[in-house]
C-alpha cells in the first residue's frame, strides 16, 4: 500500500485543504484539489507500469526515449470520484474509461447497509491495467461490488485501487478480498464512526463537490 502522505510534498496542502471545513464551502476549489490528488497518485502509479524505448524526431535530430506500453483503463465510482478521475485523465490522457454507479443503500437500525450497483460501462478490461478510482474508501464495500461487477468485462492483469481518504477496516477488507489488487492512498485514519462515515476523514465528497443530494 502506498500512503502520499508518508512523503513530503505539496500533497499535504491539498489534502488538508480538503479536510478543512472553511475551504470546503467553495466547490470549485474542492474538485480542484481532488483532481490535483488524482494527478499526484496518477504519477506515482505510473512508476510502476511498463515502458518501451521509441524514437522522437526533434528539429536537431532523433531522440531515444520511453513511452508507456499500454495505456491503463480508468473506472470512477460516480458522483464522488469524477473531479478525482480527472486528475487521473489528466496524465493517463490516452486511457480508456470505465464507469461505475455504486452507492450505499439504505441504513438499517444497525447502520449496517448494502452496496446498490446502478450503472456501468466499460470497455474490455482482459490484460489491462485497471485503476478503480473513489476519494473514499471507508468499508470498502464500494471498492469490491464495483471490482465483482467489472469482472464481467474480462479479467485485468493489474488492478490498482486509488483514493484519497481511507480507513484502516476499508484497507483491510479490500486486502482481504481482493488480494492481488494494489492500493494508493492519500492518507489514512484509523476510525469508522457508527454510520461508517471516515473519522476524521472530509465528509461528503459527492455533496462537497456537486451540491447536497436528495436521496441516494
Amino acid at each position: 500500500m502506498f500512503i502520499l502522505a508518508q512523503q513530503n510534498s505539496l500533497a499535504h496542502h491539498f489534502i488538508a485543504e480538503l479536510r478543512d471545513i472553511r475551504i470546503q464551502k467553495d466547490s470549485m476549489r474542492f474538485r480542484r484539489n481532488l483532481e490535483r490528488v488524482g494527478e499526484i497518485l496518477a504519477y506515482e502509479i505510473s512508476k510502476t507500469m511498463s515502458y518501451r524505448w521509441c524514437t522522437v524526431e526533434t528539429p536537431l535530430g532523433v531522440a531515444h526515449m520511453k513511452e508507456l506500453e499500454c495505456q491503463p483503463v480508468l473506472a470512477p465510482v460516480l458522483r464522488a470520484g469524477l473531479p478525482f478521475y480527472q486528475g487521473f485523465l489528466n496524465f493517463f490522457d490516452r486511457a480508456s474509461s470505465a464507469f461505475i454507479g455504486a452507492f450505499r443503500g439504505p441504513h438499517a437500525e444497525d447502520f449496517t447497509f448494502e452496496i446498490q450497483m446502478h450503472y456501468l460501462a466499460a470497455p474490455d478490461l482482459k490484460g489491462k491495467e485497471l485503476i478503480l478510482i473513489d476519494p473514499m474508501l471507508a468499508t470498502g464495500k464500494s471498492i469490491v461490488a464495483a471490482m465483482q461487477s467489472l469482472e464481467s468485462c474480462g479479467k485485468p492483469s493489474q488492478t490498482h485501487v486509488a483514493a484519497v481518504i481511507a480507513s484502516r477496516k476499508g484497507i483491510e477488507y479490500v486486502q482481504q478480498r481482493l488480494p492481488d489488487c494494489r492500493i494508493w492512498i492519500g492518507d489514512l485514519d484509523e476510525e469508522l464512526n457508527a454510520q461508517y462515515y471516515i473519522v476524521p476523514g472530509l465528509g461528503d465528497a459527492g455533496d462537497l463537490a456537486f451540491g447536497t443530494k436528495i436521496s441516494s
